[in-house]
């Protein structure tokens, strides 16, 4: 999806929001309030309600304690004692989920028995007994909550998973270097003494086993014989020029980088919890290169900073990998099943929560998340999910740009 689709889907997205109303049957007076129109507000910071001269106010109350409704009712602009009202209020959430709340005395108000849950997203529906008469309201309080049609959601390229178990990895972050294997790095002298008559590669050439480096006028045979590479690899050192004499010098050094190593540093804290065969993912520091291996083994010897150095074989076929080059390593230490997670890809930012967005029919509604665990893929939930919830993975910042273009509040 490019950028200049995005704007586009959202208008789409705003067009397919979830309109609602709510019937309920009774005989008794029943005053909906429209979702689209700010509520009035009571001397507490509740919604009110009025039937006549009947008024209830309605406040989510949470300083101190988890979320909880607190009533406060008048008549005729004169507070109604708590005790002579007798009130239940229902929540209905998206699929189906109905939170039946009573009430009972608490010094002038009516304080609810059940804590209320986020989201606060729901129908609120309200039954106030007083005086022989009974007073009913509905109003719609969603929030974090659209509607989007499979079609759209098909084109946004919205894709769901249902949450439950997986694997999650611990690792630990540790820094390094890319280093050459000292098995695979060569030093070239002529094996008689002489004079240099020829020189057949460069600094950085790549060669082959076999390959001619240089021509050399033994000494004492005056014979002419060739020094050759044996291995693959680069010139990384020529100290040979024609003309001179070898000197028993070393006249070059071949580099197979095929594979490298990545020197890493434990430092004392993790270093009982490294092992050998331990998986690696290193990057580079740009995060444009990513190589697996596993912990060969430590280094015996602890460096200046107290560190010791765990070393990964890495496959560096394609000579991306430069020796010196600086990583950054995740070193897998345990594993652990978990009972429920969700992908990380899936995870948004809403209010003061990481929320998903849980999918019921063609509703997308936000799940605020209380995390444990993490990986590069999942995300371990401690509540705010159930087990079996289908949720966003892929393109949710869609579903949450939405809801903020909406304007869906919270309400208390």
């Amino acid at each position: 999806m490019n950028q200049r689709q995005r704007p586009l889907l959202l208008i789409a997205l705003t067009a397919g929001l979830l309109g609602c109303s709510g019937n309920i049957p009774g005989q008794d007076t029943r005053h909906d309030e429209p979702a689209a129109v700010e509520a009035a507000k009571g001397a507490h910071g509740g919604r009110l309600l009025t039937d006549g001269d009947f008024v209830l106010e309605l406040a989510i109350f949470e300083t101190g304690v988890p979320p909880e409704f607190r009533v406060w009712t008048t008549l005729g602009g004169m507070p109604v004692r708590p005790s002579d009202v007798a009130l239940q209020v229902t929540l209905s959430r998206l699929g189906g989920i109905k939170d039946e709340i009573d009430f009972a005395v608490q010094d002038d108000f009516l304080r609810g028995d059940t804590v209320i849950y986020e989201p606060h997203s729901f129908v609120v529906t309200i039954e106030a007994k007083h005086g022989g008469a009974t007073h009913r309201w509905e109003y719609d309080n969603f929030e974090g909550r659209t509607q989007i049609g499979p079609e759209i959601a098909k084109a946004f390229g919205l894709e769901t998973a249902i949450s439950g178990p997986a694997e999650i990895d611990e690792s630990i972050t540790v820094y390094g270097r890319v280093v050459p294997d000292p098995e695979k790095v060569r030093v070239v002298s002529a094996r008689f003494d002489g004079v240099i008559q020829s020189v057949s590669v460069s600094l950085g050439d790549r060669v082959r086993r076999g390959q001619p480096l240089a021509e050399v006028e033994s000494n004492e045979s005056l014979r002419s014989y060739k020094l050759t590479t044996p291995i693959d690899g680069v010139v990384t050192e020529r100290t040979a020029n024609a003309g001179e004499q070898t000197n028993g010098r070393q006249l070059f050094t071949i580099m197979d980088a095929s594979t490298v190593w990545a020197d890493l540093a434990v430092f004392p804290a993790d270093r009982s919890r490294v092992k050998a065969g331990a998986h690696v993912t290193v990057r580079t520091a740009d995060g444009g290169i990513a190589r697996d291996g596993v912990v060969m083994h430590l280094s015996t010897l602890a460096e200046a900073n107290q560190s010791v150095m765990a070393r990964v074989a890495l496959d560096n076929a394609d000579g991306a990998l430069v020796p010196g080059t600086h990583l950054t390593g995740e070193i897998k230490i345990a594993k652990h099943e978990v009972q429920l997670a969700v992908k990380r890809t899936g995870l948004q930012s809403f209010r003061d929560f990481t929320v998903v967005y849980a999918l019921i029919g063609d509703e997308y509604e936000v799940r605020m998340l209380e995390l444990g665990r993490e990986d590069h893929e999942w995300a371990e939930v401690l509540g705010g999910l159930t087990a079996g919830t289908r949720y966003v993975t892929t393109n949710s910042y869609l579903i949450k740009a939405d809801i903020e273009k909406s304007g869906a509040s919270h309400d208390h």
